[in-house]
């Protein structure tokens, strides 16, 4: 991923829900959205969690702008049927986009670790470098969510009752969950102090993408 701009989404199923759900993402709603101008490609993300059906969806978008798009937000006040049946249904629900403020290393991994931040720093380089330069880490990217543009009332987010709120992600990728823990075990103080939230985030599994058909 090397867009100037992603939109990253966080929420919870019951086991029993689940295939609905993944056959929604896969089947309608992400081809959906890369429909919209602006939406270039999509990942989506299992949590590595014991017991609990978590999944973070990771868009990349052409702008911050898209997501007040009014292309966008048509799509967002006129949910298809089954979105309509799947919003009520999805749980710790968390949205948020904006611009890339800072990337290191190229492509993607096929685990993710995640770190929601309540405050955006003023800088972190020195940190992003290092965890760039671990071993089997594949990039590190640090989105600065634009709270207006992600805030904006629409029928999809009544469907859900509310949706969670913060300030930026860190998005740390690697080619396996082990290098991730190590670089988290290694730097745990620094992303401390970014404010990357759980001393022991939850790891994440890629389990779908698709990326926009280009004419």
């Amino acid at each position: 991923m090397t867009a100037p701009a992603m939109l990253a989404i966080w929420s919870d199923v019951t086991p029993e829900q689940e295939t609905d759900y993944l056959h929604w993402l896969t089947r309608e709603h992400t081809a959906e959205r890369l429909g919209i101008p602006g939406f270039q490609a999509v990942r989506v993300f299992r949590a590595a969690l014991p017991g609990v059906c978590r999944f973070l969806i990771v868009y990349e978008l052409a702008s911050p702008g898209v997501l007040t798009s009014a292309a966008y937000l048509a799509r967002l006040n006129a949910p298809t049927p089954w979105s309509r049946r799947v919003m009520p249904l999805l749980r710790n629900f968390a949205r948020g986009g904006g611009r890339v403020r800072d990337v290191r290393g190229t492509g993607g991994g096929a685990w993710v670790m995640p770190l929601r931040l309540d405050r955006m720093p003023a800088a972190a380089p020195a940190l992003l470098d290092a965890l760039a330069a671990e071993d089997r880490i594949c990039a590190v990217r640090l989105l600065e969510v634009d709270q207006q543009g992600s805030g904006v009332p629409t029928g999809e987010k009544a469907l859900r009752g509310g949706d969670a709120a913060f300030a930026g992600l860190l998005l740390v990728e690697a080619t396996g969950a082990d290098a991730l823990r190590g670089a988290l075990a290694r730097h745990q103080p620094a992303i401390a102090a970014l404010d990357g939230g759980a001393a022991e985030p939850a790891l994440y599994a890629a389990v779908f993408s698709l990326r926009q058909a280009v004419p």
